[in-house]
């Protein structure tokens, strides 16, 4: 791939251009916001003119329900050869597109999974997509050079290539994307007229719970729209299984004993599907999870402790897999939870307190 054009210059977008100006291709740049497409342009992702011909593949990074129109409208000027999306949903949108009477040959949807909680330009990056799934779901139109170049563009932004059928990726992205997004939102809207005093306790579990709902609203009614009735079947699943336990927790709180057991088992329940779904998440490089072993390690709020933690660390010739941190409240401090090999827990530890880290294992 020599040339290619990015409709679209908000984080995905501009993620997708930096990736491929970084590998040497040329990124024609184009966005009916031209401030969007300006800042895109000026952070080195592409160009901010219109390409002298048909590039070799453009990639449409507009919300699902402007898919369609879209395509419609960058085939009729052939601004390229072949044509992809970026859009979390992919069934509707195929409908729209063989309503207009798009040429489907030239067309494949996909759906790289990453993102992150800013929006816009500024938030674009080159290393967004390194590692990710990215999805593509070839219609039955679809044709083999616009597949290949599709594969092209996944390599170059250093992706994994996953094939699917569109209805197959809706199913899958409602239960594993789209539901835990709403399933967040309402955990954090329980916090919206909380208690000060409440918030205040606030712990790293309900910040892992939360952190996707801090979204942006508008982009999200658009994803949900396009999808509802698989989102809907799913949280219609977790509506009963949040009856289920609601009245478990109800007999654990009763007097009678026999109904505090079968509370119990309730709840046990539940918990022990949790552990077994879970444990079904892929783990790193998409290999079966592994179970790690936590070191949390208190560590100072200044400039270049994490750095000297990290290196304390790797002299102790221990890997980190996993980390997490959660900061401390009313103090310049922070507990920096280290996920490292079970085996190596102990020796890290030692390694550490020698070091003069306080270790709280």
């Amino acid at each position: 791939m020599r040339t290619a054009a990015v409709v679209g210059t908000g984080l995905i977008g501009t993620s997708v251009a930096l990736a491929l100006t970084s590998r040497g291709v040329t990124v024609y740049l184009r966005d009916h916001d031209t401030t969007a497409v300006r800042t895109a342009a000026a952070m080195g992702a592409g160009l901010d003119e219109a390409p002298p011909g048909p590039v070799d593949l453009a990639v449409l990074a507009v919300p699902p329900g402007r898919i369609g129109e879209t395509l419609a409208l960058v085939q009729a000027e052939r601004l390229a050869l072949g044509y992809t999306d970026v859009a979390s949903v992919k069934e509707q949108p195929l409908h729209e597109i063989e309503a207009l009477g798009c040429d489907g040959s030239s067309y494949i949807g996909g759906h790289p999974l990453a993102g992150r909680e800013r929006s816009g330009p500024l938030a674009g990056r080159a290393d967004l997509f390194e590692g990710r799934p990215w999805v593509l779901t070839p219609s039955r139109d679809t044709g083999t050079e616009t597949l290949n170049r599709a594969l092209e563009l996944v390599s170059l932004c250093r992706a994994v290539p996953v094939v699917m059928a569109p209805r197959d990726h809706d199913r899958a992205v409602a239960l594993v994307s789209h539901a835990p997004h709403l399933v967040a939102a309402l955990m954090a809207a329980r916090l919206e007229h909380a208690e000060d005093t409440d918030t205040r306790l606030a712990g790293q579990g309900v910040r892992d719970v939360t952190r996707i709902a801090g979204s942006d609203p508008n982009l999200w009614i658009d994803i949900l729209g396009a999808n509802a009735n698989a989102v809907a079947d799913v949280l219609a699943g977790l509506a009963s299984d949040l009856d289920t336990v609601v009245g478990s927790l109800r007999a654990l709180a009763a007097d009678d004993d026999a109904k505090r057991e079968l509370g119990s088992r309730g709840v046990e329940t539940l918990l022990r599907r949790g552990n077994a779904g879970h444990a079904r998440i892929p783990g790193k490089h998409g290999e079966p999870a592994a179970r790690y072993e936590a070191v949390p390690v208190v560590v100072g709020d200044q400039p270049g402790e994490l750095a000297r933690l990290f290196a304390d660390v790797g002299r102790a010739r221990v890997n980190i897999e996993d980390i997490r941190i959660d900061h401390a409240q009313g103090r310049p401090a922070g507990l920096v939870e280290l996920q490292v090999d079970p085996t190596r827990a102990d020796a890290l530890t030692v390694a550490l307190r020698t070091g003069g880290w306080t270790v709280q294992r």
